[in-house]
């Protein structure tokens, strides 16, 4: 039986978005050097707001800053999407590579979708 929540660390919502904030970083240091302050810094901020705020909102003592963080959460998603499919169109990412990352983007969506309803 798996032990009890005690922090944020022992939450798989945040743990799958740390992964793919070291998948974005992997990724994004073969974009063009001129992308560094658009595209990338975008991207990068985007994936670390992920589990950033799913730890924050975690730390709060009500449940309705907790739900507020987790949708911070879910638009951070949706942002990375966008600028996923931006990467793919742009040629920085090949479609496989994009199929995989809107895979986990999905995924880790859902993982919040179903924390929010148990909240």
């Amino acid at each position: 039986m798996p032990g009890k929540i005690k922090t944020y660390r022992d939450l798989d919502i945040w743990k799958t978005g740390i992964e793919l904030v070291k998948d974005i970083y992997r990724l994004t240091e073969k974009f063009p050097k001129q992308e560094m302050y658009g595209l990338v810094s975008r991207m990068r901020r985007a994936a670390i707001s992920i589990p950033s705020n799913v730890a924050e909102g975690f730390r709060r003592h009500h449940n309705r800053e907790y739900i507020q963080f987790m949708y911070m959460s879910l638009g951070s998603c949706a942002e990375l999407e966008t600028q996923v499919t931006i990467a793919k169109e742009l040629k920085y990412l090949q479609k496989e590579t994009e199929a995989i990352l809107l895979e986990s983007l999905d995924h880790i969506c859902r993982m919040i979708s179903n924390l929010l309803k148990k909240l």
